[in-house]
């Protein structure tokens, strides 16, 4: 640590007081009940974790700056010492007191107070070579600083684990913050864990089943700020990549379509429900269709029993593509009902009653498929769903033969998503992954403009579904059940 700098800290609030201070991220690891350590020690090894640890605080997107990290005393004291200082990393310790034997390194500074050290990292030199400011614990530090107005984000990976601890930190207050990824579980040396990045709200509205902004109405935030390997993580972005593919380097299958083949995307379902940011997403129409397939319609646009897609925000999805609602579009036979000369089999009740008797079944199922349908002039794009159960959770894949990539294959996430989430409910379960497999994913050449405009927004969070904890049997849902919390 370089001579005075110690002392630079420690006067940071009276000399440099009118300086605004640097906002900061928390990034820790903790367990179901937020313990962090016991005794000073780590009670897990997780070294995948440590890894993604060491590449939030580490990589910038300046190679010329580099982050910056503050911890307590006690949290300094408990790094091995082959560990510390964190390499590539301004380290800043927070103590009071004036014995810190810390070995002269540039990459150190010992500060008195959180506020001196922001207020430091607000000055040159450091606001110019310091990116990105993480807290990294210890306990005391986060019960005073991991909610409050100045974190922008918090990195938290929940260990799924409940051991003795000794030091703590605070629920997530998702009042002030929102999901913006959550990885799929991991597991290491028997401990299943997940990471989970969440951003601070700025407006809060709530959309009920009928409402969603559209991309233009919407007031983006920038979310710049996060580290790029977790603003890349982002889940919609498996969907930008698709339709990047498909414009980019797809086939020519005939004058106005380009298509790729073999593709699957994957949603978290656990935290956020995957309705794209990106562009407009016709909500109540994915709630209609879904409730309708759920009562046993084969025909989604049957005149004089649906409709919502005779709406006006029916009307501005579709023209927004150039697409009208035709029959070609959309009035083709979904099956979840089977039916012959002798019995009508409903492929639904028994996909439920697997699931809560026999959940180990390895044919929880639903299909559309239908052989006759292939004697339409313009055929549905088959889909065959199997739902998978393990770990209380329930997983749903799906498999669509063809299907259009601009304007449908956003509305397949959300129904499908939210007919897994209607099912785990009632099942009462928790609602885990959701793996969309395409066999043939098309564009229309007319569409591709619109995709590359939407290509040039950055997506937000997704929202938050609610459900109706009232609402026990299948057949029983409205609309008004579903409630959608937007960032």
């Amino acid at each position: 640590m370089a001579i005075g700098e110690a002392a630079l800290c420690n006067n940071a609030e009276s000399t440099v007081s009118s300086i605004t201070r640097r906002s900061y991220q928390v990034v820790i690891a903790a367990t179901r009940d937020m313990g962090l350590g016991m005794d000073m020690k780590l009670p897990w090894d997780l070294p995948f974790e440590y890894e993604f640890f060491q590449g939030v605080t580490t990589r910038t997107s300046d190679p010329k700056k580099r982050n910056a990290t503050i911890m307590g005393r006690k949290s300094w004291d408990s790094t091995p010492l082959e560990f510390r200082p964190f390499p590539g990393r301004l380290n800043i310790v927070l103590t009071k007191s004036t014995c810190l034997d810390i070995a002269a390194d540039e990459s150190v500074l010992v500060c008195s107070s959180m506020e001196s050290a922001l207020e430091l990292l607000a000055t040159a030199p450091y606001s110019l070579s310091t990116e990105t400011v993480f807290v990294i614990g210890g306990g005391e530090l986060l019960r005073n600083y991991m909610n409050a107005p100045g974190c922008d984000a918090i990195h938290l990976t929940e260990i799924e684990i409940s051991v003795p601890c000794d030091a703590f930190a605070p629920r997530v207050d998702t009042c002030l913050y929102h999901p913006w990824y959550s990885s799929f579980p991991n597991v290491e040396n028997a401990i299943r864990y997940s990471f989970n990045t969440y951003v601070r709200r700025k407006l809060d509205p709530i959309f009920g089943s009928g409402e969603k902004k559209s991309v233009a109405e919407s007031d983006f935030k920038q979310y710049s700020f996060l580290p790029k390997m977790v603003f890349e993580r982002h889940e919609e972005f498996g969907y930008l990549n698709l339709v990047q593919k498909i414009i980019s380097s797809g086939d020519m299958n005939d004058n106005n379509t380009l298509s790729t083949f073999g593709c699957q995307m994957r949603f978290n379902l656990r935290k956020t429900f995957p309705l794209l940011t990106t562009k407009k997403v016709f909500w109540l129409g994915v709630v209609e269709e879904t409730l309708q397939l759920i009562r046993g319609s084969t025909i989604l646009k049957e005149k004089g029993t649906n409709h919502i897609w005779d709406s006006d925000d029916a009307k501005e999805y579709l023209d927004s593509f150039g697409v009208n609602a035709t029959e070609e579009d959309g009035n083709q036979p979904l099956h979840w009902t089977r039916s012959d000369a002798s019995k009508e089999f409903n492929q639904l009740p028994d996909v439920i009653n697997k699931i809560k008797n026999n959940p180990h079944n390895q044919k929880i199922m639903l299909s559309t498929y239908n052989p006759l349908d292939y004697k339409l002039s313009v055929s549905p794009c088959e889909t065959v769903a199997q739902f998978y159960v393990a770990n209380g959770e329930l997983s749903c894949q799906i498999y669509q033969n063809s299907t259009e990539a601009s304007l449908w294959i956003p509305f397949s996430i959300a129904a499908y998503s939210l007919l897994t989430r209607i099912i785990a409910h009632v099942c009462d379960l928790v609602a885990g992954d959701f793996i969309h497999v395409i066999g043939q994913a098309r564009v229309n050449k007319a569409h591709v403009m619109a995709i590359q405009k939407q290509l040039q927004i950055s997506p937000t969070p997704f929202p938050i579904l609610k459900i109706n904890p009232e609402k026990k049997k299948i057949d029983n849902f409205e609309a008004s059940d579903l409630e959608l919390l937007e960032m």
